[in-house]
């Protein structure tokens, strides 16, 4: 259910003039002339979620050859390349990653990575793992794959990689951009020459009605996983700039959310329903994004893989 106080209800209608009124909802904060930017192409692959089980390697080296042929400067991987290190023991969780290195060679382009909650290992009491042990949570992925968090500059386009996994004190996880992270935004959009156009990434979204696609769980979740729980501190920095797009991962689902003139684009899955079919309608497949003249467009591009054991949501 959506709870509305008086406070999100203006900002709902944020630009929106109502007629007959004589008021109007207060505007968001206008957004300095965009600065120009060469075009590009690039592959945003995210839930890939390889393991050995359900001819999942098979599946991916379907869906990266077919990304190999698609032109594009680089991809960017949305989080969750492996399934799953936060349950399992330390061998089983080298496997899966020297699978996931092997397969991904088939790519052939320059590939950024985002952490996703199934990237960080041991976390689950039932992996037998310890806080102390050297691969622990986020170390896990930081070995293979470098920085949680960082940005890079490509053809006048600023992009933004984000750490969206919060581990808690009792051993989960939730969508979470902690304050350090927070604050080395806030710093790095504010240095970037005025007018920048910026695209965002996260694992975990920032902004989902995927919740109001199903029932709700008999039993609440102790933690909220399914989005960024302080997105609330976060989507405000963006009203400031030219955030073009903010592309998301976790949910395997193909979903736009337009906020603050903002679209939130969340890219399905490699993986759809964890190998088991599609998602919410949404099959096995990666997004191709063009983005030109300060403006992001996309298509979804199916590889044809058949699962082996039909679980379609």
């Amino acid at each position: 259910m959506l709870h509305v106080n008086r406070r999100s209800f203006l900002t709902l209608g944020a630009g929106l003039a109502l007629t007959g009124t004589g008021g109007a909802f207060a505007s968001v904060p206008s957004r300095p002339p965009l600065r120009a930017h060469e075009p590009f192409t690039f592959l945003f692959i995210t839930d890939t979620h390889l393991q050995p089980e359900l001819n999942a390697n098979s599946g991916c080296h379907m869906a990266f050859a077919k990304a190999r042929s698609v032109p594009a400067d680089f991809a960017i991987q949305g989080g969750d390349h492996v399934f799953d290190a936060l349950g399992v023991n330390a061998g089983r969780a080298t496997m899966l990653m020297d699978l996931y290195k092997r397969t991904a060679d088939d790519l052939t382009l320059p590939v950024h990575h985002t952490i996703g909650n199934h990237d960080c290992f041991g976390v689950y009491t039932q992996s037998g793992a310890r806080p102390t042990d050297p691969l622990y949570g986020k170390k896990y992925f930081e070995d293979s794959f470098g920085r949680l968090y960082y940005a890079f500059d490509h053809k006048g386009v600023h992009v933004v990689v984000l750490d969206s996994i919060g581990i808690t004190a009792d051993r989960a996880y939730e969508g979470r951009i902690d304050a350090v992270q927070l604050a080395w935004l806030a710093k790095d959009l504010a240095a970037q020459p005025e007018g920048t156009p910026i695209i965002v990434v996260t694992h975990i979204p920032l902004v989902t009605a995927v919740e109001d696609y199903a029932a709700p769980p008999a039993r609440p979740a102790a933690h909220n996983g399914l989005s960024v729980v302080n997105a609330y501190e976060v989507l405000p920095l963006f009203d400031r700039y030219n955030v073009i797009g903010v592309f998301q991962g976790h949910t395997h689902i193909l979903e736009r959310i337009d906020w603050h003139g903002v679209p939130y684009i969340t890219g399905g899955a490699v993986s759809g329903n964890w190998w088991h079919g599609t998602r919410y309608g949404t099959p096995e497949g990666f997004m191709v994004v063009d983005v030109a003249n300060g403006t992001v467009k996309t298509r979804y591009e199916t590889y044809g893989f058949q699962t082996i054991s039909p679980q379609n949501t």
